[in-house]
């Protein structure tokens, strides 16, 4: 993905729930598009930052095994409110169940106290060397991006905060 749609990790419960706030500010290079005289994040990358979060259960209760974790289905999409430019999003996901190869999850966003969008995910996950197209030397490089990005939004201090909990 292109855009990192998670600012911070407010906390986390390995094996449970993650919360996750994204700023939007009217830098935001999608903007310009959508729509420059009433400028809202797009409905998708509202469903996007959910997804994102999620996918930090998933790699934490895997411990970053995998580096490929998708989306395979987003279901009951309920979008009732906008992001726009100065407002904060907060992403409330629960994980529901891993059950094989398949990770559920009810996900919640909201501005303030409003809810702007909901749904059920489920994400799947893999590494790119046993789909035989790029190898292991590709994962170990998604990989280490990965866990930089987790160190950037603050993985590690709000692991550690719930731990000390």
């Amino acid at each position: 993905m292109k855009y990192i749609l998670i600012d911070k990790i407010q906390s986390i419960e390995p094996g449970k729930s993650i919360v996750a706030t994204k700023n939007l500010t009217l830098a935001e290079e999608y903007l310009q598009d959508h729509f420059p005289s009433f400028p809202v994040i797009p409905g998708v990358l509202m469903l996007e930052g959910m997804i994102q979060s999620a996918a930090w259960l998933v790699r934490l209760e895997q411990n970053f095994e995998h580096s490929i974790v998708v989306l395979k289905a987003a279901k009951n999409v309920k979008y009732s409110y906008f992001l726009r430019p100065g407002c904060t999003m907060r992403y409330e996901v629960q994980l529901m169940k891993i059950d094989g190869e398949v990770a559920k999850f009810k996900a919640s966003g909201y501005v303030g106290d409003r809810l702007a969008v909901s749904a059920r995910l489920e994400l799947m996950w893999q590494n790119l060397a046993e789909k035989g197209q790029w190898g292991a030397d590709a994962d170990k490089r998604v990989l280490q991006q990965v866990k930089k990005t987790w160190d950037l939004v603050g993985g590690p201090q709000a692991l550690e905060a719930a731990t000390e909990a």
